[in-house]
């Protein structure tokens, strides 16, 4: 269960239609807010849940990791791991984009500044290519329009580095239910 700092509300993901008319299976949910905190209450038996999930599935669902910074990648696939998920790393959108394993893929995080190809641009190809995949994007700058034009284009999750790692557990847990 989510629960939000200083009595807010947690961020919940519900059906919406996109501006393009596609239906998504989730909404927005935007973490770049300083203020705004999330907390997972029970943190293990989340975790537990979503292991006994994965284990009833065929196999385990795949989040890709977009990010030209080592060590994020590094650090974003660590978590992901840990939650019983696999995960496939990548330096560039370029490499996802060009990758055997990207119809395989159950959920993208991506960075929106790169080297080549944004973040942002990534996402709006996805959109092309792969219109189910639920985007959550991350930023060490996150600006207003930046924030608006992910959510425009369908991202689940806008967040800002260094990411709230509860926050994002949340986030992945919610797209893959939906998913």
């Amino acid at each position: 269960m989510h629960r939000a700092k200083a009595g807010g509300r947690a961020p919940e993901l519900s059906s919406v239609k996109r501006a393009d008319g596609n239906k998504r299976a989730y909404d927005f949910v935007c973490v770049a807010d300083a203020p705004y905190s999330i907390l997972l209450r029970d943190i293990p038996s989340a975790i537990a849940t979503a292991k006994v999930r994965i284990r009833l599935l065929s196999s385990a669902p795949i989040i890709s990791i977009v990010d030209d910074d080592e060590s994020v990648r590094a650090a974003m696939s660590s978590l992901v791991r840990s939650l019983g998920y696999e995960s496939c790393v990548y330096c560039s959108a370029e490499e996802f984009l060009t990758s055997p394993r990207l119809r395989e893929a159950s959920c993208l995080i991506a960075d929106v500044q790169m080297q080549g190809m944004s973040g942002l641009e990534l996402q709006h190809e996805l959109a092309r290519r792969r219109p189910d995949m639920p985007v959550i994007i991350v930023t060490a700058f996150p600006e207003e329009r930046v924030r608006k034009r992910a959510k425009d284009a369908g991202a689940i999750a806008f967040f800002s580095k260094p990411v709230d790692s509860h926050a994002l557990i949340g986030c992945l847990d919610a797209a893959l239910r939906r998913s």
